[in-house]
C-alpha cells in the first residue's frame, strides 16, 4: 500500500466504512431528510423566481440583519434551504445531496441539523456583531451589509464538513476546510466570507463543549468505578 493509500485510510476510513455499508443496503432510503432538504431547495428556488412567490419566499426565509431578532430567528431555520440569488441553485443542491447526505447516515438526521442551524446561526449573529462594530474594527462590517439577504445552505455545509471531520479523525479535511475559509475571506471580505469564519467558530466551540463533557463524563466513570 503506497503512503497516500495509507493517509486516505487513515484520514477516511473510518468515515468511508460508515457511510458505505447504509448506502449499499438501503441506497437513497438512507438519507431521506437530505432527499427532502433537496427537493424543498429545488421547490423554493422555481417559486423565488416566479413574479407571485418572491415575496413569499423572501417573509418565510429570508434573513437580514436589519430584521427585528425575533424574524431573523423565525426565519433563520428555513433560510438554510433557499438558494441565493447570485449563485447557481445546483451548486446549493449538491453541497446538500453530499455533506447534509454524509452526515444523516454518520450523525442521523437531527443531529444534522442541530449542527447545521448552529453553525447558520452563529453567522446570523456575527452579521449583527458585526456590524455593531463597525467597518473600522478587524471583526467589523459596514452598515451597508444589514441590508444583504442572508440565505442558503453554505455556512451549515461548512459547520457540518468540520464536525464530520472531528468527530471521524479526519483533520487534514477539517483544517483544510477552515484554510479554505480564511482564504475565502482573504480573497473577497464580503459578508458571506466571514459569516463562514463564524459558523466554523460556532460549530469550533460546540466540538469543544461536547469534548469537555465527554471527558467529564470519562472522569466520572472511572471515579465511580475506583470507589467501588
Amino acid at each position: 500500500m503506497s503512503r497516500v493509500a495509507r493517509w486516505a485510510r487513515a484520514e477516511w476510513g473510518l468515515l468511508y466504512v460508515t457511510v458505505r455499508e447504509p448506502l449499499l443496503k438501503r441506497g437513497l432510503r438512507a438519507i431521506p431528510m437530505t432527499l427532502t432538504a433537496v427537493c424543498l431547495t429545488a421547490v423554493l428556488q422555481v417559486v423565488q423566481n416566479q413574479s407571485w412567490g418572491f415575496q413569499f419566499v423572501q417573509d418565510v426565509g429570508a434573513v437580514r440583519a436589519r430584521d427585528p431578532l425575533w424574524l431573523a430567528l423565525l426565519r433563520t431555520p428555513l433560510s438554510l434551504f433557499v438558494p441565493a440569488l447570485d449563485l447557481p441553485v445546483w451548486g446549493a443542491l449538491a453541497q446538500i445531496l453530499f455533506v447534509f447526505g454524509i452526515a444523516e447516515i454518520c450523525l442521523g438526521w437531527w443531529r444534522t441539523l442541530t449542527v447545521a442551524y448552529v453553525a447558520t446561526l452563529a453567522g446570523t449573529w456575527y452579521a449583527r456583531v458585526g456590524i455593531a462594530l463597525g467597518p473600522h474594527t478587524p471583526l467589523g462590517l459596514p452598515a451597508s451589509d444589514a441590508q444583504v439577504v442572508d440565505t442558503g445552505p453554505s455556512a451549515a455545509v461548512v459547520g457540518l464538513a468540520v464536525y464530520l471531520s472531528w468527530r471521524y479523525g479526519a483533520y487534514a479535511t477539517g483544517g483544510a476546510v477552515v484554510l479554505a475559509m480564511v482564504i475565502e475571506v482573504l480573497v473577497k471580505d464580503n459578508l458571506a466570507g466571514k459569516e463562514h469564519i463564524a459558523a466554523l467558530a460556532g460549530v469550533t466551540a460546540l466540538c469543544t463543549l461536547l469534548t469537555l463533557l465527554r471527558h467529564y463524563s470519562h472522569r466520572r466513570t472511572e471515579s465511580g468505578q475506583g470507589s467501588g
